[in-house]
C-alpha cells in the first residue's frame, strides 16, 4: 500500500495534476509497467505489434453490450491482428456482464476506461486516450457511435490522421430500415428503405463520403448471449410462462424474428478480415441468424425447457391494431434480417448456435439470477387480455389495484 501510494505522489509531481480526461487503462496481459489513474490500478500493453491493430469502441451497455466482448474473442484467433484495444463507455457498469469478465479475455486484449459522452473531446484527447502520439489502429469496430458528433467525431479525425486504415466497420441497427407493403422479407440491404434521418444512416455517409474511409456497415437485430446485460426478448417468454400467465402475442403469431448469439453477430463482424475488397465494394450487410423461428414457436422453445407440456401454453393471439404492442419484446408485424448477403460475398457459413440448444442455458441463468428478483409490469398485459374479452382474473396477485 505504501509503495503505491508513493507512486501514486511521484506521478502526480512529475504530471502536475492527474488529467481531467485520463481513463483507466486495464490490461489483461502482465505486465511491470503499472501506474495510477483516478486511485485504480493502470497497466500498459508492451507487446510489440508485428501485424495489424484492432480497436474496439465499445458502448455502456444494452442490447449491443456484448458485442465487444465476444469480437475481441473473435478477432484475437485471427491471424491478421496481433493487438486489440477496447475503448469502453467508462458508464458502463462494472458490476455486471459482460463487463466484469473483461478480465477472462485473451492476453492480446487490452482495455481502456473513457468518457465517450463527453461532448469536449477532441481529437487530442482522444490520441491520448488510444496510448499517445505513435499509437494507431489499421481496423477500427466501432459499436459506440450514434451518429459523427463528440467523441466519435473525435475518432474518426485520428482515423483519417493515421492514414491506414484497413476497414471500419461500423455495428448499425436494423432498425434503420423502413419496411413496407412492398417489402419483401427477409429484408435486403439493397432493396429496403432506410431512415436517412438516423444517427445510423448519417454516421454511415460521415464515415465512406466526408471521411473517405473504407467501410463496412452491419445491421444487427435482436441480440442474446451469456453475456449479455439486456434479457428483454427472451426473459419476456419466461416471465409468463413460469407464472402460468397468458402470453399476448400479436396475431397471427407466425411473424417471423431474428434471434441471434452475440457469438454468430461476433463471426458476421469478423467476416469482412476474409475478404476486404468484396465487404468494402458491398458496404452494407444485414447482421443476424439465418436460423429463424416465429414468435409462437419461440414460446413453444422456452416452455420446453422449462417442462411446460406444449397444451399448457395459453398464447393469446390478439388484433395489435386494435390494441396496440403493449410489452410485447417485438414488431407486430414481420421485421427480420437474415445473412445472406454475408454468405454470398463474404463466405460467411452462417450462424454456429441455435436457439433450442441455448434456451438451456438461458433458462438455468434466468432461474438462478433473475426470475424471482425482477419486478414484471403486467398492467399492459391485462389490459390487452381483457380488450381480447378472456378473464383477467389472473393477473389480481400481481397488480395492485
Amino acid at each position: 500500500m505504501c509503495r503505491l501510494c508513493f507512486l501514486f505522489g511521484c506521478l502526480l509531481v512529475a504530471m502536475g495534476c492527474v488529467a481531467a480526461f485520463a481513463p483507466v487503462n486495464y490490461n489483461v496481459l502482465s505486465s511491470t509497467n503499472i501506474a495510477v489513474s483516478g486511485g485504480k490500478k493502470t497497466t500498459f500493453n508492451t507487446k510489440t505489434r508485428l501485424n495489424a491493430a484492432a480497436l474496439i469502441i465499445q458502448n455502456k451497455g444494452g442490447g449491443h453490450g456484448e458485442i465487444g466482448f465476444q469480437l475481441a474473442k473473435k478477432l484475437s484467433t485471427n491471424d491478421k491482428i496481433d493487438s486489440i484495444t477496447i475503448l469502453q463507455d467508462d458508464l458502463c457498469d462494472m458490476k455486471s456482464e459482460p463487463f466484469k469478465s473483461y478480465a477472462s479475455l485473451p492476453d492480446d486484449v487490452t482495455v481502456v476506461y473513457a468518457k465517450l459522452g463527453d461532448e469536449s473531446v477532441d481529437a487530442k484527447i482522444m490520441q491520448r486516450w488510444l496510448g499517445g502520439d505513435d499509437v494507431k489502429f489499421q481496423y477500427i469496430y466501432d459499436n459506440y457511435s450514434k451518429g459523427p458528433e463528440g467523441s466519435s467525431k473525435s475518432l474518426l479525425d485520428c482515423v483519417s490522421n493515421w492514414g491506414d486504415c484497413k476497414l471500419y466497420t461500423y455495428v448499425s441497427s436494423a432498425g434503420i430500415y423502413q419496411a413496407t407493403d412492398k417489402t419483401e422479407f427477409p429484408m435486403g440491404e439493397d432493396t429496403t428503405p432506410i431512415k436517412k434521418s438516423a444517427g445510423q444512416a448519417k454516421m454511415d455517409n460521415y464515415v465512406s463520403i466526408e471521411c473517405n474511409l473504407p467501410l463496412v456497415s452491419f445491421r444487427p437485430q435482436y441480440i442474446y448471449g451469456e453475456k449479455s446485460n439486456k434479457y428483454d426478448y427472451i426473459d419476456w417468454y419466461f416471465d409468463r410462462l413460469t407464472r402460468n400467465l397468458p402470453l399476448p402475442i400479436p396475431s397471427p403469431g407466425t411473424q417471423t424474428v431474428s434471434l441471434t448469439n452475440s457469438q454468430d453477430v461476433a463471426s458476421l463482424l469478423a467476416a469482412p478480415l476474409d475478404n476486404e475488397e468484396a465487404a468494402v465494394k458491398q458496404r452494407f450487410f444485414n447482421c443476424g441468424t439465418d436460423k429463424l423461428v416465429t414468435y409462437d414457436e419461440v414460446a413453444f422453445l422456452c416452455a420446453e425447457v422449462a417442462g411446460i407440456p406444449k397444451k399448457e401454453v395459453k398464447i393469446v393471439h390478439y388484433s395489435g391494431d386494435a390494441l396496440g404492442k403493449g410489452n410485447f419484446p417485438f414488431r407486430l408485424t414481420d421485421f427480420y434480417v437474415a445473412p445472406d448477403m454475408a454468405k454470398e460475398k463474404l463466405g460467411y457459413l452462417g450462424a454456429t448456435n441455435d436457439l433450442k440448444d441455448d434456451l438451456k442455458w438461458y433458462y438455468e441463468e434466468y432461474n438462478k439470477t433473475r426470475r424471482e428478483k425482477k419486478n414484471i409490469d403486467l398492467v399492459k398485459d391485462r389490459e390487452i387480455i381483457i380488450g381480447s374479452k378472456i378473464d383477467a382474473n389472473v393477473y389480481d396477485q400481481y397488480i395492485n389495484n
